[in-house]
């Protein structure tokens, strides 16, 4: 989280109707509001509610865009919060969450480290967690900084379960994680959420990039900074990684084509060379960004997106949606694996602390602002 947020321009008057391509106009509504939200998603199996995460460590529940009272769970006395940019940030509901009611979450614990862990759906109550069901998934050490710890879990279509962690913190990785193959820092991992008997509480796919060679096994890609968001497309990644001094970057790649991947951080911070004494040598290869920006106006950090597969949003159908922390401009392009086109405005007022974008069952997109605590949902007009 940016400080600049403070001082970013205050929104327009939501609502406000731009002319879309596709006839109608984009809008966006307004569903609720909420404490520090950070996080927005509605699974499959869920009935149609929309899960909320709130940066303290509470995950709230919208029914027909109704915020309802209580909590579906509750950890706060489990969470760091709020030094630097530590907190609750993402859950990832299994994909067989209608049976088994599992879910996960991403939070850095009261040591500051990075943790996964596990819960379950009260039988019950379907819009409670099972108290008492936790369960440790993974812990990953992040003491030293509190800032640049990632925050996204997302199961992808292989049905495995990817978190994104950032490089540990300090200006310009200087413990030089991103690149090492020692350091689940900086990465993309991906794991088997299943706990293994006498082991850790997590399996490794045998097919990830490190297994049986040099390196971590839960490593699936490197080479980032803070990849606060990304987002499956199908059998695509899109990843939005947030820059230092010049440059955000949109990474996209087949998930196939991820593995082993380098994304360059930090010998390159977007397309450019990262400019420091301490900065890493380029590698042989990397993947380089699909698109960037750089932090001119109020510009700060990207907040990634969604590839949009809504029916009722046709003209934003197969764009990618993302936008800027600070600045809150809202803006989307077509994703190619050459390189993005059509970058443009989507044409809704800015939301400053523009902190995630969210997606629910229907393929609707949300998003929600850090600052006004707002959750709203982009929609078009006929």
């Amino acid at each position: 989280m940016r400080r600049a947020i403070a001082a970013a321009a205050l929104a327009l008057l939501a609502g406000l109707a731009v002319p879309a391509a596709a006839g109608g106009a984009i809008v966006t509504k307004q569903i609720a509001r909420f404490k520090s939200p950070t996080y927005v998603h509605g699974p499959e199996g869920a009935d149609g509610a929309v899960f909320v995460v709130e940066r303290r460590g509470k995950i709230k529940v919208l029914v027909d865009d109704r915020k309802l009272k209580g909590s579906f769970l509750n950890i706060k006395r489990r969470v760091s919060c709020c030094v630097g940019e530590r907190g609750l940030f993402s859950v990832a509901f299994a994909p067989d969450y209608e049976t088994s009611g599992r879910l996960y979450v991403y939070f850095t614990d009261r040591q500051g480290d990075i943790r996964v862990e596990e819960y379950r759906r009260s039988a019950e109550d379907p819009l409670r967690a099972k108290k008492g069901a936790r369960r440790k998934v993974i812990q990953i050490r992040h003491r030293k900084f509190s800032n640049h710890n990632g925050g996204q879990l997302q199961f992808g279509p292989d049905g495995h379960l990817y978190m994104a962690t950032g490089d540990g913190g300090g200006a310009g990785d200087p413990d030089e994680n991103a690149q090492s193959k020692g350091s689940l820092l900086g990465k993309l991992l991906r794991i088997d959420p299943t706990p293994r008997k006498g082991g850790p509480g997590h399996g490794v796919p045998m097919s990830n990039p490190y297994v049986k060679r040099k390196g971590k096994n839960e490593i699936y890609a490197r080479g980032l900074r803070n990849p606060w968001r990304f987002s499956f497309d199908g059998n695509r990644i899109v990843i939005g990684d947030v820059g230092q001094d010049r440059r955000e970057e949109i990474d996209y790649d087949t998930v196939d084509g991820a593995r082993g991947a380098n994304f360059g951080w930090d010998a390159f911070e977007g397309s450019v060379r990262f400019k420091s004494s301490d900065a890493s040598r380029p590698p042989k290869r990397h993947t380089r960004p699909i698109a960037e920006y750089g932090h001119g106006g109020a510009n700060c950090a990207i907040t990634g997106g969604y590839v949009v597969d809504d029916p009722e949003l046709p003209a934003l159908e197969d764009r990618y949606v993302y936008g800027d922390l600070c600045s809150g401009e809202i803006r989307s392009l077509v994703p190619e694996l050459g390189g993005a086109r059509d970058d443009r405005r989507v044409g809704v007022p800015a939301e400053p602390g523009l902190v995630t974008f969210g997606e629910d069952a229907e393929g609707r997109i949300y998003y929600a602002s850090a600052t006004s605590g707002g959750v709203f949902r982009l929609a078009q007009t006929d």
